[in-house]
């Protein structure tokens, strides 16, 4: 099972608005990367993913999971682009801040930390036990 982050601004799709999206979840659309989209294509349903709060806030701040794999984007006019679905898991009972995870050395190595911009990354499985311990999860 592989791990992943989402990155979205609170401005744009908050953790509440994808909590409030219930069990339906709802798609992640609007990458337009193609090393994101590459991420979006490897994505299996039932693996998760850390949902962050970029710009705002700069924290992991829930897990969500993949309910959908990978299919076109509607919103990409050129039709190279695509999407998967997430639903809400659960909430980190501590956001783990930017800040906290650039001064961990166990998350050195980190995609957030050295390729902030890309919008979807991978998550080793250390990474991902490291931030739940830090979340408050484990």
């Amino acid at each position: 099972m592989a791990y992943w982050l989402f990155k979205s601004e609170p401005a744009t799709w908050s953790w509440d608005q994808q909590v409030a999206a219930g069990e339906a979840g709802t798609y992640w659309n609007g990458v337009r990367n193609h090393l994101a989209k590459k991420q979006l294509m490897a994505m299996q349903v039932g693996e998760q993913g850390f949902f962050y709060h970029s710009n705002e806030g700069k924290a992991v701040v829930g897990i969500v999971a993949v309910i959908r794999p990978y299919y076109p984007d509607h919103t990409d006019e050129t039709g190279r682009f695509g999407m998967v679905d997430v639903k809400a898991v659960r909430a980190l009972p501590r956001p783990v801040t930017l800040e906290a995870i650039k001064a961990d050395p166990a998350l050195a190595d980190m995609v957030l930390v050295n390729n902030s911009r890309l919008s979807v990354q991978p998550v080793s499985e250390a990474e991902w036990a490291r931030i739940r311990v830090l979340g408050g999860l484990d």
